[in-house]
């Protein structure tokens, strides 16, 4: 029973991270309200895909939670983080890549009659999606900084996926700590990239 639950959780990690990287890879970049509106399947379509991705991986995660419990239930802890950072995820998808694609879209023949009203709640959109977007980041690295150290300090997993991991969030601080956009499209498209291969 439990070498299948690993595996089926180990498909769900590979599997969620494989949506990742093709949600990253389609998503459209943004632009003006014509724009959005214009492409609205496409961002619809990638961000439906994104937030179906989240609920798998956290399965595939609460399998690695399960290999890497020790006395002190650290594992637990990087899985609740984890959690956490992916509700911040589906937040942030829901508002910018359902919700907002979903309301401009009822203003499609009368842009230019709302235009000041329909920019002030798309700036809010942004804005709201941006700490979420930090609140997932900052999430994802405590949680993987957790796993890897209890990979590294026990024998349950390769060594080298724990030093691979420590060795992306050093990447990620040193991104911080020099000013690296991760909030931006390209910027985030690295971060999921990386997070995606350790997954």
């Amino acid at each position: 029973m439990e070498k299948h639950f690993y595996k089926s959780s180990g498909i769900s990690l590979i599997t969620g991270s494989l949506l990742l990287i093709a949600t990253m890879g389609l998503h459209p970049a943004g632009g003006s309200i014509e724009y959005i509106i214009k492409i609205t399947k496409s961002i619809t379509a990638t961000h439906a895909m994104a937030i179906f991705s989240l609920p798998i991986l956290l399965f595939g995660f609460y399998g690695l939670t399960n290999k890497l419990l020790d006395k002190y239930k650290f594992a637990t802890l990087a899985l609740f983080i984890m959690g956490f950072g992916l509700i911040a995820a589906m937040f942030a998808a829901l508002i910018n890549g359902l919700t907002l694609p979903y309301f401009l879209g009822k203003y499609e023949n009368s842009i230019a009659e709302n235009a000041n009203t329909l920019k002030l709640i798309t700036s809010y959109g942004f804005a709201i999606n941006k700490p979420l977007d930090y609140i997932f980041i900052v999430a994802t690295c405590l949680a993987i900084s957790i796993y890897s150290i209890l990979i590294v300090s026990s024998n349950k997993l390769p060594k080298w996926i724990g030093y691979y991991g420590i060795s992306l969030i050093i990447f990620a601080i040193v991104g911080l700590l020099t000013g690296f956009v991760f909030t931006n499209l390209i910027g985030f498209q690295l971060f999921i990239f990386g997070i995606a291969s350790w997954f």
